[in-house]
Order: C-alpha cells, then structure tokens, then sequence
C-alpha cells in the first residue's frame, strides 16, 4: 500500500506521500520506478491515492479532461466524486462491489486532498471528511499518525511533520518505503 500524510500549521498546509510501490510479495521502489509519485496535482489542489496503482492513470486522466471537476472544499469534494462515479464504472471498467452488505457501490478509493482551503480525506463510499490538524491514509498510516500526533506541537511547521510522518511510515511498515515526495504551500486565510 502506501504511507500518505497531510498537515495544516502555522498557516501553510504540506502533503507527502513514500514511493514504494508492492505487488504482493514484490517491491518496486523509486530506484527501478521512473513515475513513483503518488501525488496528482489538479490546479492548486493535490490528490494523493492509495490503493490499487491503476487509481492514479485514471484519476490523471480524469483531471486532464478536468470538466466538473471541483475540488474546492467538503461538498464540492463529495459532489465530484458522485458525477465521476458512473465515468469511473463506464470508462474506466471500476468493480463497483466491495461487500454484498455495502450500503452504496464503491469507489475503490481512499485519498488525501490538499489545497489551500485545507485537507480532505475521500473514502471508497464517497465519504469526504476535513481535518483541522494532519491526517494519514494507507498501510503505514497508524505509524504516520503516532508520529504526528506526538510532534505536532513540538515542531514549528508542516513540512517537518509531515517528513516525520513518512519516515516513521517508511520505517515500520513493510509496504512503504523512502524517497518521500512532498509539497508544502500557504493556507488561504492564515
């Protein structure tokens, strides 16, 4: 899977993500991965995905022909994934199905979404929820958020906690793996 964080400090805002790549047993690392970014970028808005590598071909694929795409804030995050939906089962050939028990056909998706008006995570159900302090999504994710939770208020930006966040993912958990890709920008109204 993956080790993907978000932070929002002092009035700038970081994502970051690990570079590993794994096909069960098999690992793929940035030193034999020429595209192992796992951050999209759509405007001023990120997206980082985790899960199934194909997320990322369709999602750059989407974002390129970019119509009602709206990443903007909490509802505008949800409402876009409710019109992409049908695109990603009738272009894109998603299996909608997770569990018979589901209460809505699923996205496949787990992602962090960060631009200037803050972070966001986005959940297979099309859930879409803000975080006021950092967040963390994929395999290495509870090592990730014990890390920043115990360094948020030691250290003075988002940056170093969100280097801290992915180093202690890389570190101890089998599936992620250092070079981090990062990026850092102002919150707008900070």
């Amino acid at each position: 899977m993956t080790t993907l964080v978000a932070v929002r400090k002092a009035g700038s805002i970081t994502i970051a993500a690990d570079s590993l790549t794994t096909f069960g047993d098999l690992r793929l690392s940035a030193d034999f991965d020429k595209s192992y970014e796992k951050i999209v970028r759509h405007g001023d808005t990120f997206i980082g995905l985790c899960g199934s590598a194909a997320h990322q071909l369709v999602f750059e694929s989407l974002l390129k022909e970019g119509k009602g795409i709206d990443l903007s804030g909490k509802t505008a995050i949800f409402e876009t994934l409710r019109k992409l939906h049908p695109v990603l089962k009738e272009q894109h050939f998603l299996n909608p199905k997770e569990d018979e028990e589901d209460p809505y056909e699923s996205t496949q998706i787990t992602a962090l979404v960060a631009n200037p008006r803050g972070i966001f995570g986005v959940y297979s159900m099309r859930e879409v929820f803000e975080y006021t302090r950092f967040w963390a999504i994929g395999s290495g994710r509870e090592f990730a958020l014990g890390a920043m939770q115990v360094l948020y208020g030691r250290l003075k930006t988002s940056e170093a906690i969100a280097r801290a966040g992915i180093e202690c993912g890389a570190t101890f958990d089998k599936n992620s793996a250092l070079p981090m890709t990062i990026h850092t920008f102002a919150e707008i109204g900070a």
